[in-house]
């Protein structure tokens, strides 16, 4: 496998961990299980399985300031995706387009969700809110 794979293998395995303590979890674990998946009937549900469970190691290995196993879990999926681009070399093309789709400050940069809820018996006050969904703006 050449230098330029192994090294889309390292940062898209990179990209894939930090991702996994993010707010947007639950679609990078979705894209992530299709590019994995390669199109096979079921295989989809099992990868996302997988992550879950690789989210569950990192977050364990967070609490408890376990770098090694922190680590592991990194080594894991850079291996899986160099197993990945090793057999369908096509792939690769993919996982770039995936990798700028998370990488900070692109144009696809994922931004989380936003949920707003107001309690109680009595409001008293103004709320304002702003935001951006596209190409418009609020606020």
């Amino acid at each position: 496998m050449d230098a330029e794979l192994t090294a889309l293998a390292a940062a898209g395995a990179t990209a894939l961990v930090q991702q996994m303590v993010t707010d947007g979890w639950g679609q990078v674990r979705d894209r992530v299980a299709g590019f994995f998946s390669r199109g096979r009937d079921g295989e989809e549900d099992v990868v996302a399985g997988e992550l879950e469970e690789a989210r569950a190691e990192l977050a364990a290995a967070r609490d408890s300031s376990d770098a090694e196993a922190e680590a592991d879990v990194l080594a894991e999926w850079r291996g899986r995706m160099r197993r990945t681009l090793r057999a369908d070399p096509a792939a690769a093309a993919e996982l770039r387009s995936l990798l700028e789709e998370l990488s900070p400050g692109s144009g696809g940069e994922r931004r989380g969700d936003v949920y707003n809820n107001f309690s109680g018996n009595v409001e008293h006050g103004v709320v304002i809110q702003s935001g951006s969904i596209g190409e418009v703006r609020k606020g």
